[in-house]
């Protein structure tokens, strides 16, 4: 291996304020492609083209592909968590687990694409047999739901409820009533 790829492979372990800086710009850059263009069109060259960097710098501050879509997927993820936790802090205690699953649906139905760009990352994490990044954003958010509901057994339900939700809504969407009736039965 090259000095400069080996380099590569740790530049993630001490950087300097600099590269942090580079990196951030290509996460960012990153967490655009797969917004806009999804999980397959998200390559070095797409990156870079989304960015005011080089495809080899891109290529010297991550070691892969892959390490820049955990850390932009992770981002989204972290963003999306921030504005759950948000709207539970501003509800009522017996109202939260509701507000938080709403605003949940209410995003995935304003950006259908990103339900697909999580269940793409899920598989390519799986086919490449490198889950430990969507098993912590999972625990994140099942962390949340813990939280708002004050039970794991329940945010475990509520999880699995709300990705099979998701898709249906895309599919078939139902009256967000409907949905509210079907989760109070779930939680009861």
């Amino acid at each position: 291996m090259s000095q400069r790829r080996q380099a590569a492979g740790y530049a993630h372990l001490v950087v300097s304020n600099n590269q942090r800086v580079k990196r951030a710009q290509i996460i960012d850059a990153a967490k655009e492609v797969l917004a806009t263009q999804g999980l397959a069109a998200c390559t070095a060259r797409a990156v870079a083209d989304a960015s005011p960097l080089t495809k080899s710098a891109i290529h010297y501050y991550f070691r892969d592909i892959d390490e820049i879509v955990d850390e932009a997927m992770a981002g989204h993820v972290d963003a999306m968590l921030a504005n759950l936790r948000h709207v539970a802090d501003q509800a009522e205690p017996d109202e939260r687990l509701w507000r938080v699953v709403e605003t949940y649906l209410a995003t995935f139905a304003e950006q259908p694409d990103a339900a697909f760009l999580w269940f793409e990352y899920w598989l390519a994490a799986s086919r490449r047999a490198a889950l430990d990044r969507p098993a912590a954003m999972l625990e994140k958010m099942l962390a949340l739901l813990a939280e708002v509901s004050s039970s794991e057994e329940i945010a475990h339900q509520v999880l699995s409820w709300l990705l099979g939700t998701i898709v249906q809504q895309h599919v078939r969407p139902r009256p967000i009533d409907d949905l509210r009736d079907e989760l109070a039965r779930l939680t009861s």
